[in-house]
């Protein structure tokens, strides 16, 4: 195998497409894998960064062939991400029009590299459905209904999705683990990967076990423990799989185990991938991780265990790695107080915050606000903090002066502070809220942060 990928290596692609496919296989050596050998696909290695570059691929070329794209035509789907990025890949080198309909759970990495692809984004609601005029799916099928000279991709009915596991995916797999295999875990979305590895392995090794991660929340493991699909009625923020239905693509006939994983393991998964392994996968990667470990440790004799890296994590970076998401969605931990310190998201003593000194010009305070995306900035001097500074004073002071940027930002800073304790009651917040201040907490002189709104509203969510 080694061999044939220096040979492939050797030789340039005629263009990005035919790099899509022949990723690598790695030991996970780093965790505690029980009496098991585990191995990561990494899919996140195709040029599109997921998995879904295969179904992308497979999806367009077949209707091609059954002459079902004319030339200039408009694509539609509906996707949770990846397979819009495959699909706006595949579109752009093949000259195809775009529209995706997306759920807004989706990371910003997602729609920036959508759009910079020159796929058409329509965000949609992530909290109802299937049958609601705004699930995704619906809202996409309606879409190409009335669009004309369009094709609805619909990659959870599309037969070449699972297909193109079955013919790629699957005996590269089998070949990578030199024909000794006993288990592969992978999750479902559409359940094209799932469907084509169980159809493979069926025919060439079927003793190969299949075993679903599914997000909790997800109806899809209790289909395989019940035979029954029960929604729970409640979300997910793992992002690409997991349903309150089974796709009609989707085959689970050959899964005998399942393991539900919240999102909390998911995200704590990722983040040990990056740390033990060096791989910086997705959150689905990281449900899938935490299933596989979960089985791998449960068996009592040697096995050898494949799962897959499904994307990138470079598309999540504004999320499960990102310390502060992870701490305001509740997924990390830290000192307690039990007093206001608890609210406060960004603490000055660990050098979280974002401030700027009374010196520096009111340009670096709005580079600054523009940059971390906040609003008001603490202005410091001598270690203390000697005034606020917000997008209004900026904008008042450089309206009809545009070379006051370069004027220092003790000039248009709030010097006038209302500074409130560490132990003052949660109420009195509201009273400062009410006259448009920020909470500004002091204790013994000592500037320990300040809370805004969105810190109680995230405090908040995390007491439900």
């Amino acid at each position: 195998m080694a061999e044939a990928v220096a040979d492939m290596s050797s030789t340039p692609a005629r263009n990005v497409l035919d790099l899509i496919g022949h990723t690598p296989l790695v030991a996970a050596r780093g965790f505690d894998t029980g009496p098991c050998e585990l191995y990561l696909k990494l899919e996140s290695q195709n040029p599109g960064g997921s998995i879904k570059d295969r179904v992308g691929l497979s999806m367009i070329e077949a209707a091609e062939r059954a002459g079902r794209l004319e030339p200039g035509a408009t694509l539609i789907e509906a996707t949770a991400g990846n397979t819009g990025l495959a699909l706006a890949l595949v579109a752009a080198r093949k000259g195809y029009r775009l529209q995706l309909v997306i759920p807004d759970k989706m990371s910003q990495e997602k729609i920036f590299h959508l759009k910079a692809l020159g796929a058409e984004v329509l965000m949609t609601r992530s909290d109802v459905p299937k049958g609601h005029p705004d699930y995704y799916e619906d809202r996409a099928a309606r879409l190409a209904r009335e669009t004309p000279n369009a094709f609805y991709v619909s990659q959870f009915t599309n037969e070449a999705n699972p297909r193109a596991h079955e013919e790629t995916t699957a005996p590269e797999i089998w070949e990578q683990m030199e024909h000794r295999l006993d288990a592969i875990v992978c999750g479902v979305g559409t359940g094209g990967t799932l469907t084509g590895l169980s159809r493979y392995f069926a025919r060439v090794a079927p003793h190969v076990e299949l075993v679903l991660a599914d997000p909790q929340g997800s109806a899809l493991a209790g289909r395989v423990r019940t035979g029954k699909v029960e929604p729970t009625g409640r979300g997910w923020l793992v992002e690409g799989i997991g349903g309150d239905h089974v796709p009609p693509v989707c085959d689970l006939s050959r899964v005998r185990r399942a393991f539900t994983v919240s999102d909390a393991e998911s995200f704590r998964s990722c983040r040990e991938l990056l740390l033990q392994e060096g791989i910086l996968g997705g959150t689905s990667s990281g449900t899938l991780l935490a299933a596989a470990l979960r089985y791998c440790r449960e068996q009592s004799a040697p096995r050898r265990v494949v799962s897959l890296v499904c994307d990138s994590g470079n598309k999540y970076l504004s999320k499960v790695y990102n310390d502060y998401w992870m701490l305001d969605q509740g997924f990390s931990t830290r000192e307690r107080f039990g007093d206001l310190r608890d609210l406060i998201a960004r603490r000055h003593a660990e050098g979280a915050d974002v401030t700027v000194a009374a010196g520096e010009t009111v340009l670096a305070a709005y580079g600054r606000m523009k940059l971390y995306d906040i609003s008001q900035l603490p202005v410091m001097q001598d270690g203390r903090i000697v005034g606020i500074v917000d997008e209004e004073d900026v904008l008042l002071e450089v309206f009809e002066h545009p070379e006051r940027f370069h004027e220092p930002v003790s000039r248009v800073m709030a010097s006038h502070l209302v500074t409130v304790p560490p132990d003052a009651p949660l109420p009195q917040l509201l009273e400062l809220f009410r006259r448009g201040l920020v909470a500004i907490v002091v204790h013994q002189g000592e500037f320990l942060g300040l809370i805004t709104r969105i810190d109680v509203l995230n405090w908040l969510r995390r007491r439900m």
